[in-house]
């Protein structure tokens, strides 16, 4: 049996789905975990690390071309999951990943500007607007709004993609917390496509957990052994969440999903909750960048990261209290949807967010309180 054939890689995926599934988690964890110490090899010999700012929340240089280990993962098993013939949409998705590489390869070796990256993220999602299987014409009654014309959904598609590969790239800031994010919403997303039948999408979604697991033990190291994941990773990993967010938003109405109260036009507050951490947290640096009078994406150390390392929590702490959170937010919103309309969990989508809102002002004040105590305590120090 030749395992690298095609109709054989098609027939034990029809007669095994779940441990081809469970396989290919394997496989992505441990290609990544081989490639990671290879990418860090070269790294260090040519002294390629990220340098040590103001912001910054490590305090010496570290390589920061973690992504690279991830393209290459991913489209190796890419390669693999497009011989099983479940759709054409890899080939886009592929497109897309590999031009947020490049993009972000540069970001990481020489610096690029916004510009150059905002068009790279239009000429990537480009391939995932005008995707036949990713069409969005309708809402299904979200805030009652039904069929939309089809350039409207073009721009809304194109909106989130950009949205969210940049919301997920903020909050890479601290060790562990994009790579746990990301694989909290990828179990989701996979758990809801493996529901409806989606075999494609489960394989995407197993495959990033994968890769992100792989790369957290090198995130969290200490030594020569640490490593980033960089513009390269985020912004690859955050359009691929985004292409599953798209899936999420535009797949047609499933009813083994009616049965536990998943209606349609509940979809956008659905994936309000599952992409609670980096939406939450970019919405409210630019809100409090606005109320300041500065630019929106003027950079800062506002971002709920920041807050809870303030307080003195350490990375590992912080990254799974964020991603606590997250998953705690989505539970809410599943237990409550069993019986709330629409427009009321409308209202309790926003409640969440604006809750949190008031939690990370209250801790932001806390965390300033802290800190003035504690330049008053090594004043008397000095003075005494």
């Amino acid at each position: 049996m030749n395992l690298l054939d095609q109709e054989t890689i098609l027939e034990l995926f029809r007669a095994y789905y779940p441990y081809f599934v469970f396989s290919l988690f394997l496989g992505a964890f441990a290609l990544t975990y081989y490639m990671i110490p290879k990418v860090l090899w070269v790294s260090n010999a040519k002294q390629l690390m990220a340098s040590v700012n103001e912001r910054s929340s490590h305090s010496v240089a570290v390589p920061t071309f973690g992504g690279v280990a991830f393209y290459l993962t991913f489209i190796l098993i890419l390669s693999v999951i497009q011989s099983l013939r479940l759709g054409y949409v890899g080939n886009h998705l592929i497109a897309g990943i590999s031009i947020l590489f490049m993009v972000g390869l540069k970001d990481d070796l020489v610096i690029s500007t916004a510009r150059v990256k905002l068009f790279g993220q239009l000429a990537a999602a480009c391939f995932i607007v005008f995707s036949p299987e990713l069409q969005l014409t309708n809402l299904y009654g979200f805030w009652g709004i039904y069929g939309i014309p089809a350039f409207i959904g073009y721009g809304l598609i194109a909106l989130l993609i950009v949205a969210l590969i940049n919301a997920y790239n903020l909050i890479d800031g601290i060790d562990g917390l994009a790579a746990i994010t990301g694989i909290v919403i990828a179990a989701v997303y996979g758990a809801i496509f493996y529901i409806t039948g989606l075999p494609y999408y489960v394989l995407v979604c197993v495959s990033l957990a994968g890769i992100l697991t792989a790369f957290l033990p090198f995130n969290f190291s200490r030594g020569r052994r640490k490593i980033f994941m960089g513009d390269s990773g985020s912004l690859v990993i955050g359009f691929i969440l985004a292409f599953l967010t798209i899936k999420i938003l535009v797949m047609e109405p499933e009813v083994s999903l009616f049965a536990q109260n998943y209606l349609p036009a509940n979809r956008l507050l659905f994936i309000a909750t599952v992409l609670f951490v980096p939406v939450f947290d970019t919405l409210r640096v630019m809100i409090l960048r606005l109320v300041k009078r500065q630019s929106p994406f003027t950079a800062d150390r506002n971002h709920a990261h920041h807050v809870l390392l303030d307080l003195g929590f350490s990375h590992p702490k912080a990254s799974l209290c964020l991603a606590t959170l997250n998953i705690l937010v989505i539970s809410i919103y599943v237990a409550f949807s069993n019986f709330m309309s629409h427009m009321w969990l409308s209202f309790l989508v926003v409640s969440l967010y604006a809750g949190s809102f008031l939690v990370f002002f209250l801790l932001k004040g806390k965390a300033a309180l802290v800190a003035r105590s504690g330049h008053r305590t090594q004043h008397f120090r000095d003075v005494a």
